[in-house]
């Protein structure tokens, strides 16, 4: 049996999901990640954990495929045999995820449910079926959005399915107690990665604009967010369950 803690992250190939599954190759932890279609990225990022002196490996899954959970964990039971020499894992980190920039006026009903199927019903589930292979004393890590706590034009059906996640978070929190798994959920403030299109990352208007609104005065960035998701994967963050820790720099205070 390994004596690494093993860690699950969805979207793990890049951005928050990328730094999250680093910070926490450099902890110690061996990582199997899974990514949507970029198969050239993800194993880019398995080369950089094995760099580091762990133990990777990665799998494609489409999270708001609810249907396709049971042959994903069958996948996951395999793999952890075979490449982590493990029955189980430790941590679950829900990253993965996709944007939606609609008001609440003009957004249809097909991506009100693909904001639903990928960033709540599909975590759920994902989660749910995940629980007879997460180790007792584990961790749950989800990922929210500022937006929860402050507006921003056009975010409303994505900011909404994360407000769901933040009440999930504390009932999760609660009923997984008694195994000892903790519960936290992140919210990460703007950050200058790929999401929605990149229009952090690669539109200088939008960039200076909420480095303006940021205490801190710039955008965040992933390597913002992933130290704080291994440090809640921590020894030391052991006795913090069912909160929400926002990311944001200092955003809209």
């Amino acid at each position: 049996m390994t004596t690494s803690t093993i860690a699950l992250i969805t979207g793990g190939s890049r951005g928050i999901g990328k730094d999250t599954a680093l910070s926490l190759a450099k902890q110690g932890t061996n990582v199997l990640l899974t990514y949507q279609s970029k198969e050239a990225e993800a194993l880019a990022t398995v080369a950089e954990i094995q760099a580091l002196g762990q133990q990777a490996a990665a799998l494609q899954l489409d999270t708001a495929d609810v249907s396709s959970f049971e042959a994903f964990y069958a996948q996951v039971t395999a793999t952890l045999s075979t490449t982590f020499g493990a029955e189980r894992f430790d941590f679950l980190i829900n990253n993965a995820g996709s944007g939606l920039g609609a008001s609440f006026a003009e957004t249809t009903e097909a991506q009100f449910d693909h904001m639903l199927h990928v960033h709540f019903k599909g975590v759920f589930f994902l989660t749910q079926k995940a629980l007879p292979l997460l180790q007792d004393g584990g961790r749950i890590i989800n990922i929210s959005t500022g937006l929860t706590r402050s507006v921003f034009p056009n975010r409303a059906a994505y900011a909404s399915m994360k407000g769901a996640i933040e009440v999930l978070t504390k009932h999760q929190a609660q009923e997984l107690g008694p195994r000892r798994i903790t519960v936290n959920v992140v919210a990460p403030g703007a950050i200058a990665t790929d999401f929605s299109g990149g229009i952090v990352r690669d539109n200088p208007q939008v960039n200076a604009h909420i480095a303006e609104q940021t205490a801190l005065g710039r955008a965040g960035l992933a390597s913002d967010v992933g130290g704080v998701i291994a440090f809640l994967c921590s020894d030391a963050a052991g006795w913090i369950t069912g909160q929400r820790l926002e990311v944001s720099g200092g955003m809209h205070l």
